[in-house]
């Protein structure tokens, strides 16, 4: 089924301790951190709560997320083509000031003097706007003297469904006995990260254990959808985020425009679909070369289908399909086509990301088989990242899913508004990772590439140094040890 995390809200204050006559009573206690985010375009601060049992209680229950402060405010490059790095970094210097205090102003309403710990964006991003964020970080962390945590950005996103799971509303009567102490998803799962500056597919086995299975070899797909809609739509139809507004011009009355019939077979996915305007879009790595069987490599690339649909949207197409010198008057582009171009890019490109989740299940479902593995099999899918906010992907991968036989699997993408950068994201891997016993010293640089696969050359997460480990690590959340 498609699990799609309930809306964000901040929720109610949580007690101290929750009493139902004939039942224990369980004692909480509550860790706090402020977190920043400034990888990219996104200034963002968040202050979060985690309502957790005592160690010492009979009746142990899941951890509870309040959402105390969460704001976001993204710098405007549409005068620009794209992001403009200067423009992002001015956003972050003029604005990040005041959205911290007037965070500490909403927690010092609340009665608080300061947070257990702080948290910031330590990479992977553009280098000087995670130094913005990463020094205000050091500065609150020597002013409170609390230690500091500098979380990985993919890392989060990959965490964010267990965040989710933490704030969603509880009925009353939850610390009965016998409620489930561990979070949602639990590891292992897959995950997807796609946004505009990555595309991978990974296995997560704990906390800081994430495998790469297939990663782009040249654009990501944010990237592709993102020129593609600069490309495709006409100029009062094109305002950022423009990945959005690709969806919204291709499919006006939203799922009744899906019109989404799936292929049931590899072979049927990697057939270009002729439209009725000379020119199809084709899979990527449809073609295989030479003995190399490239459909099936655990890759992705989109550069490909970015550059077909630029050139049928530059070049007159003649009624055989055949590409003529001549250039297209864009004027005499119809609505219609630029529907249809905006429909085939969304498909072709949502059906070679999930292309990728079934290889590897189907192998996986084989290994099994034959008893060749003894990895558990997976049962869940964490979608995340900015076009994980895309309801038509959501459609796309449940149905490819579904034909292929894999109805079993869940398929999880958090709520829109923590697909995108977020501090709310940020905050909870830090409490992880805090509460796992990990700290960061305050000689961190931030890091413009960092891989989350502890066997990539620069050791994954805990591979670029600047990490401490505490010797008592907090343990009332369930983790994984890393």
């Amino acid at each position: 089924m498609l699990a799609v995390a309930k809306s964000l809200r901040p929720s109610r204050p949580w007690m101290t301790a929750h009493t139902t006559p004939g039942l224990w009573t369980v004692s909480r206690r509550c860790l706090s951190t402020l977190a920043i985010e400034t990888s990219c375009d996104d200034t963002s601060v968040a202050i979060l709560e985690v309502d957790e049992p005592s160690s010492e209680s009979p009746n142990p229950t899941k951890a509870r997320a309040n959402v105390v402060f969460h704001r976001t405010i993204t710098a405007n490059s549409s005068a620009y083509s794209g992001i403009h790095p200067l423009v992002a970094l001015h956003s972050h210097q003029s604005v990040l000031g005041d959205l911290v205090a007037e965070a500490l102003a909403t927690w010092s309403r609340s009665g608080k003097s300061k947070p257990t710990f702080v948290s910031a964006t330590r990479g992977p991003g553009m280098r000087s706007n995670l130094d913005v964020g990463l020094h205000v970080a050091k500065g609150l962390s020597l002013a409170w003297g609390i230690p500091l945590v500098g979380v990985h950005h993919m890392q989060a996103h990959a965490l964010t469904p267990r965040l989710c799971d933490t704030m969603a509303e509880r009925e009353e009567g939850l610390a009965m006995a016998g409620e489930d102490r561990e979070i949602s998803p639990a590891f292992p799962y897959l995950t997807v990260l796609a946004s505009g500056g990555h595309t991978i597919l990974l296995r997560s086995a704990g906390l800081v254990e994430h495998h790469i299975l297939a990663e782009t070899g040249d654009i990501a797909i944010g990237d592709c959808l993102d020129k593609a809609a600069r490309a495709i739509l006409p100029d009062e139809a094109l305002q950022p985020p423009y990945g959005k507004a690709l969806h919204d011009f291709a499919f006006p009355a939203g799922v009744a425009d899906y019109k989404y019939a799936p292929p049931p077979t590899r072979g049927d996915e990697l057939i270009r679909r002729p439209t009725n305007w000379g020119w199809s879009l084709g899979p990527p790595l449809a073609e295989s070369k030479g003995r190399e069987k490239t459909s099936r490599r655990m890759v992705y690339s989109f550069a490909g289908l970015l550059s077909s649909v630029e050139r049928f949207m530059r070049i007159v197409i003649d009624d055989k399909g055949t590409a003529q010198q001549a250039l297209r008057d864009q004027t005499r582009i119809t609505a219609a086509e630029r529907i249809d171009m905006a429909r085939e890019v969304l498909r072709v490109a949502f059906e070679h990301l999930t292309s990728r989740i079934l290889l590897y299940l189907t192998e996986e479902t084989r290994a099994a088989k034959l008893k060749a593995s003894l990895l558990p099999q997976t049962t869940t899918v964490v979608v995340s990242g900015g076009v994980a906010s895309s309801p038509y992907l959501r459609h796309v991968m449940r149905a490819m899913l579904d034909v292929r036989g894999f109805k079993h699997i869940n398929l999880i993408f958090p709520p829109p508004a923590l697909c995108t950068d977020n501090a709310l994201m940020i905050a909870w891997t830090g409490m992880e990772m805090y509460k796992a016993g990990y700290r960061s010293t305050l000689d961190i640089a931030p890091i413009r590439k960092w891989s989350m696969d502890s066997s990539a050359t620069d050791g994954g997460i805990l591979g670029v140094g600047g990490w401490t480990l505490d010797s008592s690590p907090v343990t009332a959340i369930p983790l994984t040890p890393p």
